[in-house]
């Protein structure tokens, strides 16, 4: 059984571009990314799918010079004629081959008609840096694991589906989204996981396909990093990274390990760029540009919370658990709020944010930043009271606007706060499940906020 992925709108969206480009789908190992264009595929009335870790699919591009003859080649190797409408090419594992990635700015300058879609774990890539990316020729769509919304799709919750999309969330709606939610957040989002959880219900079923990922991404190292020292501690970095996810880090002393701060670094660098994980560096700014501090401690952000759960050995605790907050010292819905953040950003540039106020006797931080409308809106995860959020209220004496937002596992509402100083501000006070709906909820709060003037 497969299930429609809420990114199948984006490819739709820019396969109606008049000056299409050949599309770069970007994305962990296990995303996905094969699956989603297969699903595609049917929008087209002729489908070219090319491994170029096999010799025969890359042939394509080392036998051949010119691209008007792998063109040729290929839609003759396919019986397609020439003069036919509506092809999608998907060439999958791209880095496996750089004459196939310098190819993709000739399917861009004289096979515009042509919908090219690559593909590849860019970890191989990257550990050995050779391929480069036409620039100004392609363009990049990040895929992520599958988001709530998606999740409930996939399980056929559509009364939830539909219900959570309203907003506001119907109250009626509310318990029944919260006891989805932490089964959500208990398994991940990883694709096999999901489906393997629709077929069975049954959480010990997971164990093989955890493990079997894992194994995958270390795999990945030992075929071809080709350097023992580096693959070691790419190694190291693979098999601690769901353990550390959720927290800073420094690279000194990641995994309890010998290597030095510069080789660690390096290696979750590399993770980085395979979107493995995100290194998220705090600001000391509250206003744009609020550039990253790369000298302070990063925050971990791993791939899928799931995979966090299941590694950290805290999945049996999450079970009942009824407020998330409480689990694993805060670190599971911390996480999960940042893979919930983004599943929002599509484009390889886009970065998760959160602040830091780092001053002598008056330190505060903010667990996540969200930017809308050229404004930095603070994100704080808090259980209990929202009137003891001393981080926020710092953070809302300079900022310049007034808006704010506290996930937590309480109702949805609107609040005004006042300051110490006199200054007040607006608090949205909302549910984890509806973090993914996080922009339109700030525009509703905006709205909402006209009925509820500050003095």
């Amino acid at each position: 059984m497969l299930f429609e992925r809420n990114i199948l709108s984006k490819l739709r969206e820019i396969r109606q571009k008049p000056n299409r480009k050949p599309l770069v789908l970007r994305g962990a190992r296990q995303v996905g990314k094969t699956t989603v264009v297969n699903l595609f595929a049917k929008e087209f009335d002729w489908y070219v799918y090319l491994n170029l870790e096999t010799v025969k699919d890359r042939a394509f591009f080392t036998k051949y010079d010119e691209i008007e003859d792998t063109v040729e080649a290929i839609l003759f190797t396919h019986s397609i004629p020439k003069d036919s409408e509506r092809i999608l090419i998907f060439i999958d594992e791209i880095q496996a081959e750089p004459k196939a990635v310098a190819s993709l700015r000739y399917f861009y300058e004289k096979f515009p008609k042509l919908y090219v879609i690559a593909a590849g774990s860019l970890l191989e890539t990257l550990l050995e840096v050779k391929n480069t990316f036409p620039v100004g020729r392609v363009e990049y769509l990040v895929m992520r694991p599958v988001s709530f919304l998606e999740f409930l799709s996939a399980i056929g919750e559509i009364q939830a589906y539909e219900a959570i999309q309203q907003i506001p969330v119907p109250n009626y709606a509310y318990q029944k989204l919260m006891d989805l939610f932490h089964t959500y957040a208990l398994i991940g989002g990883m694709p096999e996981v999901v489906q393997e959880y629709i077929m069975h219900r049954d959480l010990v079923k997971l164990k093989p396909i955890y493990d079997s990922l894992l194994v995958a991404y270390l795999d990945d190292v030992q075929k071809y990093s080709g350097n023992a020292v580096k693959a070691e501690v790419l190694q190291t970095a693979i098999q601690s990274l769901f353990r550390e996810a959720g927290k800073r880090i420094k690279f000194s002393e990641f995994a309890h390990a010998s290597y030095t701060s510069r080789a660690m670094g390096e290696a979750l660098r590399t993770l980085e760029k395979a979107m493995l994980i995100h290194l998220v560096y705090p600001a000391i700014e509250n206003q744009l540009p609020a550039s990253p501090n790369l000298r302070k401690a990063p925050y971990l952000q791993a791939l899928d919370t799931g995979l966090m759960n299941f590694f950290s050995g805290v999945q049996a605790d999450l079970i009942g658990t009824k407020d998330l907050h409480q689990a694993y010292r805060g670190r599971v819905i911390h996480h999960w709020v940042g893979q919930m953040l983004l599943t929002g950003m599509h484009s390889p540039l886009d970065k998760l944010r959160f602040w830091v106020r780092d001053k002598k006797q008056s330190s505060a931080e903010i667990d996540f930043v969200h930017l809308q409308d050229s404004k930095l809106i603070p994100i704080e995860i808090k259980s209990g009271k929202a009137g003891k959020m001393y981080s926020l209220r710092r953070y809302m004496e300079t900022a310049n606007h007034d808006f704010a937002v506290r996930i937590y596992a309480g109702d949805l509402h609107l609040q005004v706060l006042t300051n110490p100083s006199g200054r007040s501000f607006y608090l949205l006070n909302l549910p984890y499940f509806l973090v993914e709906l996080l922009p339109q909820y700030i525009e509703w709060m905006k709205e909402a906020s006209n009925s509820l003037p500050i003095e």
